[in-house]
């Protein structure tokens, strides 16, 4: 049986799949995570591919019922459905991966020439004798000008507390990493060229090693933000520090710790140490910014919620108690508003928004939720507390979407079919999931226009005096505790969502512009990566999209 050469993009992974295998099977062979919540029957239509190039079966039943013949003819087919007749290359969109590729952490990466602050240099110094006895740090510089044409005229403190053992320890070959006019890391040659970028979330904080040379993402990981045991919101948070200023230095402590130790993992993995992360840079909302940066919070609470900077900062590393290369900088970039921050300001730049033309809505969706209209290149802002639900908290059965997390939800004839992380049995449900089952609910009836749970399916059930609907049966889970949605849950997962459409509505009205003149959507934010679109609409969370 013959075999042939496969494509996913923009993974870029690529393998053999055999002729009787599905392109779906393929993709799970190769690690590509696709969804298929119906397992792969044709019934759910979440594994949606393009064809990009090559020969594969003729399209099913199945797919003539989920696509126009005008998508047939672009090559949208169903994973779970076609068959490989020749090499081919395929496109996986981003409402069809699993959170197998949460690797990258809640995202998808574009590729950039970078341009660091910060470059790297080989340098040969001259060896000092009696007759050539300059001091050590100005024999580097001096390398530097010969070398490389440098016009460098400072060397880090704590880099020269250990230069001289060192560079007589390299046998006087070094790197050297110069920021401006400023060394601020010096290493063997060769020495990993690294950088930090890291997005303190109010729930999560999401890493990334970068390779500065060639802005290759390295290695990423999550982490829960600690804070979060001071209050699961900005506000809480905040008034914290009102109470008890020493709490403020407190949750500086914990995030920094937390950033140390994803620095740490990350180097590990790569097989490079943190002395080798030359520079940082951190995005956040307002307060999570000023409370990195030991900055007050307290006229954040009050009006007009005033930020104590909006400019970008440069603070050393050090400085802040996160140890990487000694003479690193922390690149803070701009706050808007009080409650529009640098995690937003990112989101614009990255996505490039900010510079399209007709009416684009972007959204960083999270526990504080910011979004931007953007008319003609006109820039309106609004920040939401649209709260923790969908990340899982204030949920019964709510978890973070890790493995075993219900994360795609449909119900067909009465039975519900899921997803979970990992494709794991069943223990909870995470934001996208408790999204995709309010809204299966509503369209099916169970729930009324209010939210309302109505009695009358065979899933609902009373229990302490509220209404519930099984998602899975104890019998499924071998005996465990059945996982439920509640009234309650849906009454949290309204608050969440009304939350960010009232922001987009005041938006709107605010421009003059009604919803259908948007012309696009973006969205962005952990949990925006991952929702189904379709599922926000449907709930009332995002305007029909034309």
């Amino acid at each position: 049986m013959p075999a042939y050469a496969i494509g996913f993009e923009p993974l870029g992974r690529k393998g053999e799949c055999l002729s009787t295998q599905s392109l779906l099977a393929c993709a799970r062979q190769l690690g590509v995570g696709i969804s298929a919540i119906c397992g792969g029957q044709g019934k759910c239509h979440s594994c949606k591919i393009q064809i990009l190039s090559g020969s594969v079966s003729r399209p099913t039943p199945s797919e003539h019922e989920v696509f126009s013949p005008e998508e047939l003819k672009k090559g949208w087919r169903l994973a779970c459905q076609t068959y490989p007749a020749g090499d081919c290359r395929l496109s996986v969109p981003p409402e069809s991966m699993t959170t197998i590729q949460r690797a990258q952490v809640e995202g998808l990466e574009i590729a950039v020439r970078p341009e660091p602050p910060v470059q790297s240099y080989r340098l040969e110094i001259p060896i000092p004798t009696l007759a050539e006895s300059q001091a050590d740090a100005q024999r580097l510089l001096e390398a530097l000008a010969q070398q490389h044409g440098l016009q460098c005229n400072k060397v880090d403190i704590d880099v020269l507390r250990t230069l001289s053992p060192r560079l007589r320890s390299w046998k006087w070959q070094s790197q050297a990493s110069v920021r401006q006019d400023e060394v601020v890391a010096l290493g063997p040659w060769p020495s990993h060229h690294l950088g930090l970028a890291v997005d303190l979330g109010t729930t999560k904080i999401a890493a990334y090693l970068v390779d500065l040379s060639d802005g290759q993402t390295l290695a990423a990981q999550g982490a829960i933000n600690p804070q979060i045991s001071y209050g699961e919101d900005v506000i809480s948070r905040i008034n914290g520090v009102m109470e008890s200023p020493a709490l403020g230095m407190k949750m500086q402590k914990l995030a920094v710790k937390s950033l140390k130790q994803l620095a740490i993992d990350l180097c590990t993995e790569v097989g490079a140490n943190t002395e080798e992360v030359v520079e940082a840079v951190v995005v956040g909302n307002t307060t999570m910014h000023h409370l990195l940066a030991g900055l007050p919070v307290r006229q954040l609470a009050l009006s007009p919620f005033v930020p104590t900077v909006s400019d970008a900062l440069d603070v050393k590393a050090r400085d802040l108690g996160l140890h990487i290369a000694p003479g690193a900088y922390v690149h803070l970039l701009p706050n808007i508003a009080g409650f529009i921050g640098a995690d937003h300001v990112a989101m614009l730049l990255a996505t490039d928004v900010w510079q399209s033309r007709g009416v684009t809505l972007a959204l960083d969706i999270g526990t504080n939720t910011e979004v931007s209209l953007i008319v003609n290149g006109k820039i309106t802002a609004i920040s939401c507390a649209s709260g923790p639900a969908f990340e899982g908290y204030h949920i019964k059965h709510g978890m973070r979407a890790a493995s075993g997390a219900i994360e795609r939800v449909q119900i067909l004839d009465d039975i519900v079919q899921y997803q979970t992380v990992d494709e794991a049995p069943p223990v909870g449900i995470c934001g996208s999931g408790a999204l995709d089952a309010m809204a299966q609910l509503y369209l099916t009836g169970v729930l009324n226009k209010g939210g309302r749970m109505i009695d009358s399916h065979s899933r609902v059930r009373t229990r302490k005096e509220q209404r519930e609907f099984i998602l899975v049966t104890a019998d499924e889970r071998d005996g465990q505790p059945d996982i439920t949605l509640t009234q309650k849950d849906v009454r949290e997962l309204q608050l969440a969502k009304a939350a960010i459409r009232t922001g987009i509505q005041v938006l709107l009205e605010t421009s003059g512009c009604s919803e259908e003149d948007v012309d696009q959507v973006v969205i962005a934010g952990a949990f925006g990566t991952y929702i189904d679109v379709s599922s926000a609409i449907a709930v009332g969370m995002l305007p029909p999209l034309g």
